[in-house]
């Protein structure tokens, strides 16, 4: 097995890592402190080409590898999570899964612009009476004529407040069930279609969060997106992507926070010795740093599973449950090593803090991701594909 990244990987990887430390990490304490997103920031991203990444050229992408999206994730998020986290919804959720799932007219209208940023891209499953449930969706699409109709919310939806498209599951057969949902393409500004309230969150404050309202939402037929009433497959085919992608996140998070931890080790003098020198320390960063490491990993090959084409739902939940339990881990042994100064705002430990338990939630808690392995393991397959 080749662990080794190609030269195209490696050098994409630096140059993001380049932009992050001139233009993220700067600005983060602030985008956090107010809650604010930061457009220019999200356009610089777009002229860097990092929403196409895994696009084909001929509409406006790099055509590399879902492995390439991985190394941009956690780039990012070493930087910020809430900018890793509008970067997901943008690219991944939203672009990419036009991109999969769209007739070639859609493609041709929606991809151009969402590849270079001029628009924004959300994708909206979760309600307020449906999260991990998601086939309880109360949402409904009713055909008439040349159009369908939505009524219906959408709650905790990233990028809400500023996104131009959204991909929308609703339910066209509620008698069907899971067969019976429908994806659509909607855009801000068709009649019926408003944004509710920005939501006040507790981390990942640079990424707006929101609700969508639907009102005899009109969307014309041709915005389908995939077959009628096979928006499942839609969604389980776009999840396990998700959830690769964003397992990184928590790595991303958990690295910066080693950082941090490491350099104030090597700096703090108690006792007449930089604390570094301290077992108790020594313990907590090699500790750290393996976890790290293990969950790297493990993304990478998911990334890799997927690239190659296979079906990679329990590795998809392997390494959601598993980067999200080591992220959080990371990033709270890294403040016991600040000690007091950890829990002070000035400090941005504190920031990763908050923002490592938002990821956990996304795209299928824990106990949702060790719901989905179970399952697969009772399904016979091996408990341990390589």
């Amino acid at each position: 097995m080749d662990f080794r990244l190609t030269d195209e990987q490696r050098m994409l990887k630096e140059t993001v890592a380049r932009f992050v430390e001139k233009e993220i990490t700067p600005l983060a304490p602030q985008l956090d402190e107010e809650e604010k997103f930061a457009p220019d920031v999200f356009k610089a991203m777009g002229e860097l080409g990092l929403f196409g990444v895994s696009i084909p050229q001929e509409y406006g992408g790099s055509d590399l590898d879902f492995l390439s999206c991985v190394l941009v994730m956690e780039e990012i998020n070493k930087g910020d999570v809430g900018l890793g986290t509008s970067w997901g919804a943008h690219t991944v959720l939203c672009t990419e899964n036009i991109f999969r799932n769209g007739t070639e007219a859609q493609r041709r209208r929606y991809l151009p612009g969402l590849v270079t940023g001029e628009k924004i891209g959300a994708l909206a499953i979760t309600e307020p009476e449906a999260g991990s449930d998601a086939m309880s969706m109360r949402t409904r699409a009713e055909k008439k004529g040349d159009r369908y109709i939505l009524n219906g919310t959408k709650m905790f939806i990233s990028n809400a407040p500023v996104a131009d498209v959204f991909v929308v599951y609703a339910k066209t057969d509620p008698e069907a069930g899971p067969r019976g949902i429908t994806t659509f393409i909607v855009e801000d500004g068709f009649p019926g279609f408003t944004k509710g309230r920005k939501l006040d969150k507790m981390g990942v404050r640079s990424s707006p969060t929101g609700e969508l309202i639907f009102e005899n939402c009109e969307v014309p037929e041709e915005n389908v997106l995939g077959q009628l009433n096979r928006g499942v497959d839609v969604l389980m085919g776009g999840l396990d992507r998700e959830r690769i992608v964003f397992s990184i996140s928590p790595i991303g998070a958990g690295q910066a926070a080693f950082e941090l931890a490491y350099r104030y080790a090597r700096e703090r003098v108690q006792f007449g010795t930089p604390i570094i020198g301290f077992q108790a320390m020594q313990e907590i960063l090699a500790e750290i740093a393996t976890e790290l490491q293990a969950g790297r990993l493990m993304a990478y090959w998911a990334a890799t599973r997927a690239d190659q084409g296979e079906r990679v739902s329990l590795e998809a939940s392997y390494t959601k449950l598993f980067c999200s339990q080591v992220g959080i881990r990371a990033v709270s042994r890294a403040m016991e090593i600040f000690g007091g100064y950890g829990f002070m705002r000035e400090f941005p430990i504190q920031r990763f803090y908050r923002d490592v338990k938002g990821i956990e939630f996304g795209a299928g808690t824990s106990q949702i991701q060790r719901m989905i392995i179970i399952r697969e393991l009772l399904k016979g397959g091996s408990p341990f594909p390589l």
